[in-house]
């Protein structure tokens, strides 16, 4: 039952949600225009704010689910709850619709947080939001909040196994922003600017 969660996750995860919104509303598919990601930054950029809002609701959501059924299933184990986000984050990064190819896992990594743990959850947030706020530079933002998370974690839980495994979907999260942080290194990264909705 915990492999086929698991795979569950995963492939929900997967569904590139950036890409079917995006094309729906301008025909635009994220992955040739802007930074070329699938999230929710991307697509507000290319598509407008309100495909970036619909996209940012999906992504959350696709991370979110696969944990809260499997706090129903098990309730009691609550590190299966974080393997199973963990699913959902690499589906959306390497999705088998997108050839294996997707996002930074941050907006699923939120969700997946949100139902884990909220009050570690609301923490990152914070960090994202005067990060945001000061530098109005997203994958900034979305690094420094990822790197965060497994010290909130950890004051949250008082158990270093939930937090080792959410330092690894950290670490992971951070890789993904692998050419983001190359930009920034060069002064490169620009703030975000939201397209015609």
């Amino acid at each position: 039952m915990k492999a086929i969660l698991l795979l569950a996750a995963f492939f929900a995860g997967s569904i590139p949600f950036g890409v079917i919104i995006a094309k729906l509303t301008k025909g635009i598919d994220p992955r040739s225009a802007g930074s070329g990601n699938i999230g929710a930054t991307n697509v507000a950029r290319v598509a407008g704010a309100k495909a970036g809002i619909l996209t940012l609701i999906f992504d959350i959501s696709k991370g979110a689910v696969p944990v809260l059924v499997a706090r129903w299933l098990f309730p009691a184990n609550h590190t299966f709850l974080i393997w199973c986000g963990l699913a959902a984050i690499v589906g959306h990064c390497l999705s088998p619709f997108l050839g294996f190819n997707g996002g930074k896992g941050v907006a699923t990594g939120a969700g997946a947080f949100l139902a884990i743990n909220h009050k570690a959850f609301l923490l990152a947030l914070l960090v994202f939001a005067v990060v945001f706020a000061a530098r109005r530079i997203v994958s900034l933002a979305s690094i420094t909040s990822a790197a965060s998370m497994p010290l909130w974690m950890y004051l949250m839980e008082k158990d270093i196994n939930p937090a080792a495994i959410t330092a690894l979907i950290s670490c992971f999260i951070i890789y993904r922003h692998k050419d983001n942080i190359k930009r920034l290194l060069k002064g490169e990264e620009k703030p975000l600017k939201i397209g015609q909705s």
